[in-house]
């Protein structure tokens, strides 16, 4: 039993969320942007220690002067042109527990993992827009005319950011560099890879932020991770008389739309059951990965935890 599309429409379904004209230049000129800014970061020594690895909070500057955070933890034995991994949090979460990171650690892989701004962990959302964020992020700039102000066109760039910080390291080796992540860490994993072409391997697991219209034409959205569109058109558009417009600026900040600049070797896992991140979104963005890719299949499953998955990304990041 499915509660999206039969599998063998999953594997031709290329998504429907309008893709603005400008998408290519919109995020060239991010990246550009992007290129002006320092990757110096600050590093402020954490309560918690490890045998394993040395523990840091990591302090850079995003665009727009934003303080972001993140939690960098460097194996004691760290070797010269070694492996490194960022890694990106779930909706409203933050980069969690230092624990979590210690076993990449022990195989000599240096973590970075990134606060998204003005969520659950200590990065510093700054963004100044017009319009109402009612209730979630996906609509947070959506009411300004500019869609420079929409608040994952920051986050977005930051993933990039974090990812070149990590590269820049004296004892990484910059093409050995992989993305992780579940959910909202999943679509940012993703970001990560499609924006920073360097990274080798990519998991994302369940990805968010994919296939507004998909969701909202088709699924409960009210009961998805995407209930903040309805709140958004009740309040800001309830005859939907700008209905095309919304989806068109939100296919600036739509996974899908970014997925064909992947170049990394691909893990991209799905639970059939997913009625938070429905299936046929994940694969609106799979299915236009070029790269090397495998998707991997949890038949009974919905936004939950995956038996056996994390040993599985563990033992791919091990090969990078």
């Amino acid at each position: 039993m499915h509660i999206d599309m039969p599998i063998h429409e999953l594997e031709k379904y290329m998504g429907k969320n309008p893709k603005p004209a400008d998408h290519e230049h919109y995020w060239e000129r991010g990246l550009s942007e992007l290129d002006e800014l320092s990757l110096q970061y600050e590093l402020v020594p954490a309560d918690f220690q490890s045998n394993i690895a040395d523990c840091y909070h990591l302090y850079f500057t995003g665009l727009g002067g934003a303080r972001v955070h993140c939690k960098y933890v460097k194996p004691k034995n760290a070797q010269p042109n070694g492996p490194g991994l960022v890694i990106f949090h779930g909706y409203s979460g933050s980069s969690g527990e230092w624990t979590d990171k210690i076993s990449f650690a022990a195989e000599g892989i240096t973590v970075l993992v990134m606060d998204c701004r003005g969520q659950g962990g200590l990065s510093e959302d700054n963004l100044q827009v017009q319009g109402p964020t009612i209730r979630g992020h996906i609509i947070r700039g959506l009411e300004d005319a500019n869609p420079d102000h929409l608040y994952y066109r920051n986050v977005f760039l930051d993933t990039v950011q974090t990812a070149r910080i990590l590269m820049s390291m004296d004892h990484v080796d910059c093409n050995r560099v992989g993305s992780y992540g579940y959910s909202q860490g999943g679509a940012l994993a993703t970001v990560c890879a499609a924006l920073e072409p360097r990274i080798k391997e990519l998991v994302a697991v369940y990805p968010f932020l994919s296939d507004y219209k998909r969701v909202w034409e088709n699924m409960d959205i009210s009961n998805s991770a995407y209930e903040e569109i309805s709140y958004f058109f009740r309040v800001c558009d309830p005859n939907h008389l700008r209905e095309e417009e919304i989806f068109e600026k939100l296919g600036y900040i739509d996974i899908q739309h970014l997925a064909d600049r992947i170049k990394a070797n691909t893990l991209w896992v799905t639970g059939l059951k997913d009625n938070v991140c429905p299936p046929s979104t994940q694969y609106a963005a799979y299915n236009k990965i070029k790269a090397k890719k495998e998707i991997l299949l949890f038949h009974e499953f919905g936004h939950e935890h995956l038996y056996g998955l994390a040993d599985k990304a563990f033992q791919m990041f091990r090969s990078l």
